[in-house]
């Protein structure tokens, strides 16, 4: 059984940082696109960053700010959040898929996490 377990989030000031990790169990997702999402209170739930085979994708709103990485020995995925905005308060999703290219839809990912609070206070 695949399970995705994210930890790191929490309260923390604009401005200050914070890093999400993703712990994958049940299959190796090495080579395969993983990424984060998350979703807004009021709103829909929206791609933030990926990694695959060629490199890792941002949304516009985070370019810059977060960078995400990944350990294929520990089966795990981070996401460093800087310069953190009140407007990037929502549940953060890790995901992974089983196509080797990232993409910035829903639907392209098989397996989630059960999403991580992250709330940046002004």
């Amino acid at each position: 059984q695949v399970q995705l377990v994210e930890l790191g989030g929490g309260l923390v000031q604009a401005g200050n940082s914070l890093r999400l990790s993703c712990a994958a169990s049940g299959r190796t997702f090495s080579g395969y696109a993983m990424g984060w999402f998350r979703q807004a209170p009021g709103k829909e739930r929206e791609f933030v960053a990926a990694i695959d085979w060629r490199g890792t994708h941002y949304a516009d709103s985070v370019k810059g700010r977060f960078t995400i990485s990944r350990n294929n020995d520990k089966n795990t995925l981070y996401l460093q959040m800087a310069s953190l905005k009140p407007e990037d308060t929502a549940v953060y999703y890790c995901t992974a898929s089983t196509n080797l290219n990232h993409s910035t839809r829903e639907i392209e990912y098989r397996y989630w996490g059960q999403g991580t609070q992250v709330t940046v206070s002004s």
